[in-house]
């Protein structure tokens, strides 16, 4: 039996041997090649942006402000079998071909170095790993902070930064392995998990939940149409939310929407694909601190109400490295017990204070009463 609180984080360090070389030559045919040649004549570097410095950013904050009831623990590669489960077996060999490359894998924005096989492995064993602590219960929940991020990653295609899918492998695994009949992932990154849904489709045993900037933002996919078919028909719930979206937003949609699919799907497990990037340093929605948190007490409501607490995060995106460490942070403090913050319209507490600050002035007698 787990105290409540108790919160295991899963990091290792092999996940940063990942390291794509933004002067590697581009395919034939990349858009990035010409944005390369403008930004070239700007005197602008262009760098990859999923680099190592995201999780070092992490790390370090949590060292630095440590959250109580908060452990750590290493992680470990998926086997070909872990994998094969959601990755087709041209995909995987194509991907242990590339095993000590340089390269980049398509027209899209995906690229490996050397260490990024073994460090996709890594990403998706740690993840296997974090779902796994919460159904033994060795914890009450469990965060797997690894990269690359998975979600865009489909059966027979890396994607979006994405190597392999390492909340759809942990799915599959707690399904194989775990005794789990129902998954429910909620992916909350600011761009649409289209290789979880591409898995998930037909899949009435995986409801995947995913609240993403509406198309045409990255990847363009997630319209509300899209729900699945076959027998999985009606578990993809896609929730498009406007450019600018904020707390507010969100997390009406987790009570009017997440938590009724909740409520009729009834989880055995809950995984939570965590970006970062809808935080407002990202530029692309404007979620703040406090709503993350907000979020994660729905998520931890919704895990408690159906599967005995049982609640796994997996990191995605979030590219600012501030907004990315603080937005984990918050997250923890909420699995680890700490009060949930109340979110509120961004810019009100400050107007408010400004509001006390100058009311007493306002109560003195005007200018033109004090000329007369």
């Amino acid at each position: 039996m787990t105290a409540v609180g108790d919160v295991i984080v899963f990091y290792d360090d092999r996940v940063l041997a990942h390291q794509p070389d933004s002067d590697a030559p581009f395919l034939p045919s990349r858009m990035d090649k010409r944005i390369r040649e403008i930004l070239s004549h700007l005197g602008v570097p262009w760098k990859y942006p999923e680099h190592p410095g995201r999780l070092t950013a992490i790390m370090n904050l949590l060292e630095k402000e440590p959250v109580e009831g908060v452990r750590f623990e290493s992680g470990r590669p998926a086997t070909r079998e872990q994998l094969g489960r959601v990755h087709t077996t041209g995909y995987l060999e194509h991907m242990y071909e590339l095993r000590g490359q340089n390269a980049w894998l398509d027209v899209d924005t995906t690229a490996v170095s050397t260490g990024s096989i073994e460090a996709a492995e890594v990403a998706a064993g740690t993840a296997i790993a974090a779902a796994e602590a919460v159904m033994q219960g060795r914890a009450s929940s469990a965060f797997a902070l690894v990269r690359p991020p998975g979600h865009h990653a489909e059966p027979v295609r890396a994607r979006g930064f994405c190597l392999f899918n390492n909340v759809a492998v942990a799915a599959a695994h707690a399904q194989a392995e775990l005794g789990c009949d129902r998954v429910m992932i909620v992916d909350w990154d600011a761009h649409h998990g289209n290789g979880t849904q591409d898995i998930f489709w037909a899949d009435p045993d995986v409801m995947f939940v995913d609240l993403h900037r509406a198309a045409p933002f990255y990847p363009g996919s997630g319209s509300l149409e899209e729900v699945g078919a076959g027998f999985g028909e009606g578990t993809t719930v896609n929730i498009p939310m406007a450019a600018g979206s904020g707390d507010a937003a969100y997390l009406k949609a987790f009570r009017d929407i997440v938590v009724p699919a909740a409520d009729w799907f009834k989880p055995d497990l809950i995984l939570v694909s965590a970006g970062f990037d809808p935080h407002w340093y990202d530029l692309a929605l404007n979620v703040s601190y406090e709503g993350f948190a907000a979020m994660t007490a729905i998520m931890q409501e919704i895990a408690h109400k159906h599967c005995e607490g049982r609640v796994a995060f997996v990191l995605e995106g979030g590219y600012h490295l501030e907004s990315l460490s603080h937005g984990v942070r918050a997250v923890l403090e909420v699995l680890a017990g700490g009060e949930v913050p109340e979110p509120g319209v961004c810019g009100v507490k400050e107007v408010e204070a400004a509001a006390a600050f100058h009311r007493d002035a306002f109560l003195q007698p005007g200018p033109d009463e004090d000329s007369a």
